[in-house]
């Protein structure tokens, strides 16, 4: 097993996480919160300097197989994790650390569950996190990772199958980067199409933001203590529609944008998805 290419894929997700923690640090600073600025920009230091002592050099083998790429996806989850509860546990908001990783762990992985009674009472830049956290995690943070980062060349194929809740995962390209760039982009329209029809509707621009990151990832995530409840109707119709859109295996639209019509609507996708609507 090369146990040298673990620890720097490992290394190098920790590093890019340093870098997630600065969106939630604005939204403190923009808000004023001053805890929480330190607990994020705290974190994210951290990160960097434990994801360089672990990372190291770049292996001279940079091959990988279906073993490495488990572990790698595991041991990755399991510091995303961690690290992400830091900074939730260091704003004060949370009384003990354990439920601070269960709140991030909810998050990355697009659960939804929460132990907090009372969501309204967290500061904008813990909301903005544990939205977010959904965002990163509904597509895959080792996909994020492949789609930013040059990493093992087409062995990295093992990394993304490794990912993947599916029963299988194909590259759309002969590049598997360039197969991650394509997903986050489909990703990252979508996300921006339903942030400006929620605007259009009458959202706020903090709620739009956070809802659109909470839809994206399925997961749900909201800042109000009743969900959508208290939004409007149009608002209430346009979080069904776009979980729906983002629920559709993301190989159907990269087949509409290459004009593959018709293999777009055989995948078995497709027809359950137009049965249900």
């Amino acid at each position: 097993m090369n146990h040298r290419m673990i620890r720097y894929i490992t290394g190098s997700l920790i590093q890019m996480e340093a870098a997630l923690f600065l969106i939630p640090a604005f939204t403190a600073l923009l808000y004023g919160e001053v805890t929480c600025i330190s607990a994020f920009l705290g974190t994210a230091l951290f990160c960097v300097i434990g994801g360089h002592l672990l990372k190291g050099k770049r292996p001279e083998d940079v091959t990988i197989f279906s073993s490495e790429g488990y572990v790698s996806v595991a041991i990755c989850w399991v510091m995303l994790s961690v690290c992400g509860a830091m900074p939730l546990y260091f704003s004060g908001y949370f009384p003990n650390p354990v439920d601070a990783l269960f709140e991030i762990v909810s998050g990355f992985t697009t659960t939804g569950a929460t132990i907090l009674g009372d969501v309204e009472i967290l500061p904008r830049s813990v909301l903005m996190w544990r939205s977010f956290s959904h965002w990163v995690g509904g597509m895959g943070v080792l996909v994020f990772m492949l789609a930013l980062l040059p990493m093992a060349g087409a062995s990295s194929m093992y990394l993304m199958r490794a990912e993947s809740p599916g029963p299988s995962v194909g590259k759309l390209v002969p590049k598997v980067s360039s197969t991650a760039k394509i997903l986050y982009t489909i990703y990252f329209i979508l996300t921006v199409m339903e942030f400006v029809f929620l605007m259009l509707a009458g959202c706020s621009l903090f709620d739009s933001v956070n809802l659109s990151f909470a839809t994206a990832g399925t997961g749900g995530f909201g800042v109000l203590n009743s969900s959508a409840g208290e939004y409007n109707a149009a608002i209430q119709i346009i979080l069904p529609v776009f979980l729906i859109l983002f629920g559709v295996n993301f190989n159907v639209y990269f087949l509409i944008y290459t004009k593959n019509i018709k293999e777009a609507f055989r995948c078995d996708d497709s027809r359950i998805y137009m049965v249900i609507i």
